[in-house]
């Protein structure tokens, strides 16, 4: 019986610039979707877990496009919620020989830090799930995002999963 994985954090837009390119070189990037806690999803789904990932997106578009990139790679998304207006933006900038790469995140006011605690049934979510995931980085959002945590933390399903 395959294990069962709920991820909670923010899904992201990932702007890469091309090649080697810093960032007052591009004229374009390479764009992808992300974020932590999801890239752990995708992994365990990829060893044959059953792995759900949490959140919330915009409504529109790209927010759509975001859930299903995520879902290609088998990972469920019916627990994301819907709303706000952007997707948190994360570009990089890849290193070349000495120079580092570099990593600029663009997440204020995002759907996810905006986020509230009644856009979230734990209760349904953690039912049956036999571990739940976060980091750090969620909850040093903001407030919200924290009391959503707890939220999550203080339900009696989680405790199965811990």
């Amino acid at each position: 019986m395959a294990k069962r994985f709920v991820a909670f954090g923010e899904l992201l837009l990932r702007l890469d610039t091309k090649g080697h390119e810093r960032f007052v070189q591009a004229d374009g990037f390479v764009a992808r979707y992300t974020g932590a806690e999801a890239n752990v999803a995708v992994s365990l789904a990829t060893f044959g877990w059953d792995a759900w990932v949490v959140s919330k997106v915009p409504g529109h578009e790209i927010g759509q496009a975001c859930i299903d990139a995520i879902r290609r790679h088998g990972v469920r998304t019916e627990h994301v919620a819907r709303g706000g207006d952007r997707l948190g933006l994360l570009y990089i900038e890849k290193g070349a020989s000495q120079r580092p790469t570099k990593v600029i995140y663009d997440r204020g006011g995002s759907s996810f830090s905006e986020a509230s605690p009644e856009d979230f049934d734990w209760e349904r979510i953690l039912e049956g799930k036999d571990w739940f995931h976060f980091s750090g980085t969620g909850p040093a959002l903001g407030p919200r995002v924290r009391q959503i945590l707890e939220r999550g933390l203080e339900t009696p399903a989680a405790s199965a999963s811990r």
